[in-house]
């Protein structure tokens, strides 16, 4: 069965996965900088992904993806740049779409997703 994870907890491993492709490795207090949330938010939400199976956090306290965590994240990932650069494509002011980005990304189903991502190829072609 398929571990489940809600949008919060999407946004989480979005941002660590973020966070390691710019700096290579991440701490709680780095995540809680780049969402602007409390470090015990951030200490309650990895708690909440390490049991999940989402993530593990090493003896020198760095976060790192678990395999099923990555997978999330990626695709989290890339839906926010998605529609983020739709969005911002179709006019509207850049930080409304990244707001508006982040909540189209949870709740867009996959087979959605998948159409708009090929519309979109095909209107480029």
């Amino acid at each position: 069965m398929k571990p489940t994870i809600t949008p919060s907890g999407e946004d989480y491993l979005e941002a660590i996965l973020v966070l390691h492709k710019k700096m290579g490795m991440v701490r709680s207090v780095d995540v809680a900088r780049h969402m602007e949330v409390s470090k015990p938010s951030v200490c309650h939400a990895v708690n909440i992904l390490k049991d999940g199976g989402f993530l593990t956090m090493d003896e020198d306290h760095f976060l790192h993806l678990t395999d099923v965590g990555r997978e999330v994240a990626e695709k989290i990932y890339e839906r926010h740049c998605f529609f983020t650069k739709q969005l911002i494509a179709a006019g509207v002011d850049p930080k409304t779409a990244e707001a508006d980005a982040c909540r189209i990304e949870h709740i867009i189903s996959d087979e959605s997703f998948d159409r708009l991502k090929e519309a979109a190829a095909q209107e480029q072609e």
